[in-house]
């Protein structure tokens, strides 16, 4: 139990390097050869995409809403609620905000992510965005 608590505060710290956009910081939570849906990115494309994603949407935030640790495996239901303001997934800007939930396994190693697998909730991105 106590290992789990760990990582759950290592994940917490995570999301808190991400909203704080203190990126050069990421190295001490990401492992340098991280994979990403089973696409190895390493920690420099890692940092690219979520470059990206905040260049994309500008007020982007990391809120857990549910996170549960077992093992070496940290699982999360992240709540996003923001603005894009370039084209996300294909749906052009609409200047209104959006909310969608995006599920993550996060597996530690050494209590840095060596690996990520998401999945976003296209369709409510879509059902708030389609014109």
């Amino acid at each position: 139990m106590p290992e789990t608590r760990c990582l759950t505060a290592a994940y917490r710290r995570y999301l808190d390097c991400l909203n704080e956009r203190r990126w050069d910081a990421l190295g001490d939570f990401v492992d340098d050869d991280v994979v990403h849906n089973d696409r190895p990115l390493r920690l420099s494309g890692y940092r690219a995409m979520l470059e990206g994603d905040v260049r994309t949407i500008p007020d982007l935030r990391f809120v857990a809403d549910r996170i549960v640790a077992e093992g070496d495996v940290v699982a999360c239901r992240l709540i996003f609620r923001c603005t894009p303001e370039r084209p996300f997934l294909g749906f052009a800007p609409t200047g209104t905000s959006i909310t969608f939930a995006e599920h993550a396994f996060y597996t530690f190693r050494d209590r840095r992510i060596v690996a990520v697998s998401s999945m976003l909730d296209t369709r409510a991105v879509a059902a708030q965005m389609a014109p």
